[in-house]
């Protein structure tokens, strides 16, 4: 391919210093370099070092800077292979009478069973810290049971906990349970991609029922949930009405347990604002329970169903739900949900008439040019509000573009489309480019990866962005 300059996933190295802030992401630090950064670890308020390859070697220098500095309320240092005795040093960093630490993000940090323990310790002193976040770290059962002690210390009053990744069983369960019914601060729990089965995710959430924390974020995506969890789900949501982000991603819910969870949130006292359901084992039968929710909850904004076969069938009762005036969906994610061309004209209604959706995603379906063209059509209706549209690999090729250009200057709410991984050629291309020109067009950011274009188009494509600055290209 000529033309993918930066490939898919690259980050460039990050190097931020503010009054507030000392951001260090993706830097190899030399000696010299690292006796520079020193004194502004001990002036900062907030302190990220992530991905700098910083060992246990180094965290001797942190722990005396992080002593040094009474203003620190953040510190993270994600993706550094500091093991069980860096952690702790860092830690011993944190014990200072004046300091203030609010949020501690340590993950990927190689931290241990043994590690847990000594951070359980500690954490009573530090009753000033809200935010707790250890994913990536094999803590097993073991160490969750003595992080679960500090946990609920009288001194700790952390409010958010993320576990992501972190080797937990079912036999992780009671513990946490154990937290959430002693501490009424808890406001946010992860426990993605843990390998935890239905019997333990029951015990979790009878002990999430039963506690007095007022929850408002619980993910729990890849973690076993089931269909006769949902029940439990339920009564959760109503134990707990200040829940509003609810990921669920990877579980083998079905119809079934969607119907269930349906039930509650058709309840008026049901707050949820967002909820992930991708890859649940939903079909249209699972769409029609949600549309009725889309139908009469006001409060679901965002709302994730990709990797689910629905079909076309689904695509239709979704998108009918949509065009009620009632429903104020601001956020739908479908990706890979088995659509194809027949399931647009459903869309270009919704496209038209809805005055809520701003961010629609539709990539890896098979809709084709024909089915991108009766998108276009909404699209380019006077009272289309749409601001992102992802078309990532739908079969589109140069057919559609001229359809595609034409919305770019129609719909002046469209801010972000993705056209990657299609065939889309120089032609179509640079039919684009034209639209991108006018300045009646608005779009800030077009992704096109993964798109074979002549060096010459992407060259006036990097042209475009030097002429337009609102405009960036991602390619």
């Amino acid at each position: 391919m000529e033309g993918a300059r930066v490939p898919p996933g690259a980050r460039i190295a990050d190097d931020t210093v503010s009054n507030m802030s000392l951001e260090i992401c993706h830097e190899q630090l030399s000696d010299a370099r690292w006796m520079e950064l020193l004194p502004l670890i001990q002036q900062h308020q907030v302190v990220r070092l992530e991905f700098c390859d910083l060992t246990e070697g180094r965290c001797r220098d942190i722990s005396s800077a992080l002593w040094a500095n009474p203003t620190l309320t953040e510190l993270s240092l994600n993706h550094n292979e500091l093991g069980d005795a860096g952690v702790h040093l860092v830690l011993q960093g944190l014990q200072s009478p004046t300091c203030k630490i609010q949020s501690l993000s340590l993950q990927y940090c190689g931290l241990t069973e043994t590690g847990c323990g000594v951070l359980s310790s500690l954490l009573p002193s530090m009753p000033t810290l809200r935010e707790l976040y250890l994913s990536g770290n094999s803590l097993g059962d073991g160490g969750l049971l003595l992080l679960s002690k500090g946990l609920q210390d009288a001194q700790c009053h952390l409010e958010k906990l993320q576990l992501e990744y972190c080797n937990l069983s079912d036999a992780s369960c009671e513990p946490l349970a154990s937290v959430l019914k002693a501490k009424s601060n808890i406001k946010e729990l992860v426990v993605s991609n843990n390998d935890i089965h239905e019997a333990g995710m029951r015990t979790l959430l009878r002990g999430l029922k039963d506690s007095a924390c007022l929850l408002e974020t619980l993910w729990l995506e890849s973690s076993g949930v089931t269909a006769a969890n949902c029940k439990d789900l339920c009564d959760v949501m109503a134990a707990r009405p200040f829940l509003q982000d609810l990921e669920l991603g990877d579980s083998r819910l079905g119809d079934a347990g969607v119907a269930t969870l349906c039930s509650w949130l058709l309840h008026p006292s049901c707050r949820l604002r967002k909820l992930w359901l991708w890859e649940c084992d939903i079909t249209a039968k699972g769409c029609r329970d949600l549309s009725q929710v889309l139908r009469t909850n006001q409060n679901l904004k965002a709302l994730s169903l990709m990797l689910n076969r629905l079909g076309d069938e689904g695509a239709q009762l979704l998108c009918e739900a949509l065009q009620e005036p009632t429903c104020q969906l601001e956020c739908l994610w479908v990706k890979e949900c088995s659509f194809t061309a027949a399931c647009c004209p459903y869309f270009r209604a919704v496209l038209a008439q809805n005055k809520f959706l701003t961010e629609l995603q539709l990539g890896e379906n098979n809709l084709g040019d024909t089915g991108v063209q009766e998108l276009c059509q909404g699209l380019g209706q006077p009272g289309s509000v749409l601001q992102v549209l992802g078309l990532v690999d739908c079969k589109l090729t140069n057919s559609s573009c001229s359809s595609l250009a034409s919305v770019l200057l129609a719909c002046h709410s469209l801010r972000v489309l993705d056209l990657s991984n299609n065939g889309l050629g120089d032609p179509g291309a640079l039919q684009l480019l034209e639209s991108l020109r006018q300045p009646a067009c608005a779009l800030d950011c077009l992704a096109v990866f993964d798109v074979y274009l002549s060096s010459g188009v992407w060259d006036q494509l990097e042209a475009l962005e030097k002429e337009k600055p609102s405009l960036r290209i991602i390619s």
